[in-house]
């Protein structure tokens, strides 16, 4: 996909360059515009998804660890962003990548609170994580049986 980028791309002056291609043959990014559709398409759902989760720019770029120029850029489709951001952003957001991605046509129910859950979990310590995932699975083997 276009808007991935598997790290920063640089220019001979060793600064980002000035024209960087996404993914060879799919697309430019040109100055301030966009010229990758699936860039704009996946920036528009993201500030829709932020705005409907009560989120200003400034406060998803601090979750994300990014600037909110970088923001802006992302949900203008004017920059790629790294799968790193990427995968920050679905989570935050509580949004299923297929669903971003274009892949299915919407995303399932309970989705946002399952991201989140998985988010939680996923920032607990090792030792909590086998004790919440032992939980579930019993949870899960006794919902299954009945």
């Amino acid at each position: 996909m276009a808007f991935l980028q598997a790290g920063n791309q640089t220019g001979p002056s060793g600064g980002l360059s000035e024209t960087q291609p996404a993914v060879p043959g799919q697309g430019e990014i040109l100055g301030n515009r966009a010229e990758s559709q699936s860039l704009i398409d996946i920036g528009n759902c993201i500030r829709e998804q932020r705005q409907e989760s009560g989120l200003s720019q400034e406060s998803l770029a601090e979750l994300a660890g990014i600037s909110t120029n970088t923001v802006s850029r992302i949900e203008g489709g004017q920059t790629a962003m790294s799968v790193e951001v990427f995968r920050k952003l679905v989570c935050i957001l509580g949004m299923d990548a297929n669903f971003l991605l274009g892949r299915t046509g919407l995303p399932p129910e309970g989705s946002r609170q399952l991201s989140e859950m998985f988010w939680r979990i996923g920032h607990l310590k090792k030792r909590e994580q086998k004790v919440v995932m032992q939980t579930v699975t019993a949870l899960m083997d006794g919902l299954e049986g009945a």
